[in-house]
């Protein structure tokens, strides 16, 4: 592993922490400048837990139980899938229907109207599935997992403290799945510890640009992080 590659990690948990979500989504495409998918994949979901763990030391009393529950549980049962089907489904096509609802999305609610996605348990249910299974077949998914839950009116440390227990139940499923696959080699052990030492890093700044940021300008950075990212998936395709 290079140190370019410990710096993107350092940079994705800024943003992460920052926005609620995105540190896989940009450490993913990234990262398969220097290994392949699959290591990718791994590598990025072992670094997701310890930015997650970092971010709910920071926001952990924010926290919506029943969200946790509702979104929590679909979203694990649903990564477990896709983690089973990463080696026989075209990770193209995912990513390019991903990309398609992000700028569809972000452009909708950054030109001023307001999508009326209501608090309910289908609605829930329905994020949890449809995130939890893109998380667990293409590694990143944060940004949709982050398209519903602002559409849900949460207020920021409460998002943020979701958002990344979610993350952190969806991570601590798939990763077994992968490593039991050997996507793993063994001269990548080595780096993990300081994964570890960028995830806590990158937490911490990115907690001082929440704390500094107003409720209305956190929103608006949500939207344009999606709308990046789904150009992204989109052009990248």
């Amino acid at each position: 592993m290079t140190d370019v590659l410990f710096y993107i990690a350092f940079v994705s948990a800024v943003v992460g922490t920052a926005v609620g979500f995105g540190s896989s989504t940009v450490f993913q495409p990234l990262a398969l400048f220097f290994v392949d998918f699959r290591t990718a994949l791994v590598l990025v979901a072992v670094f997701h837990i310890f930015s997650n763990a970092s971010r709910l030391a920071f926001f952990h009393r924010g926290i919506d139980k029943r969200m946790l529950v509702i979104f929590g549980v679909p979203s694990v049962l649903l990564t477990l899938a896709g983690a089973v089907l990463v080696s026989y489904v075209s990770q193209g096509l995912f990513e390019l229907l991903l990309g398609v609802f992000l700028v569809a999305f972000s452009i909708y609610s950054l030109s001023g109207h307001v999508i009326d996605l209501k608090p309910t348990t289908s609605h829930a249910v329905a994020g949890g599935v449809l995130s939890g299974f893109l998380a667990g077949l293409v590694g990143t998914g944060g940004a949709l997992r982050g398209a519903f839950l602002n559409a849900f009116g949460m207020r920021k440390n409460e998002y943020v403290a979701t958002a990344s227990a979610i993350a952190l139940l969806v991570d601590f499923a798939r990763v077994p799945v992968y490593l039991a696959s050997g996507f793993l080699g063994a001269q990548y052990y080595g780096g993990v510890p300081v994964l570890f030492l960028m995830a806590i890093a990158g937490a911490y700044v990115g907690k001082h640009v929440v704390d500094r940021v107003s409720q209305e300008g956190f929103g608006k950075m949500v939207l344009v992080a999606l709308l990046l990212i789904g150009v992204k998936f989109v052009a990248g395709v």
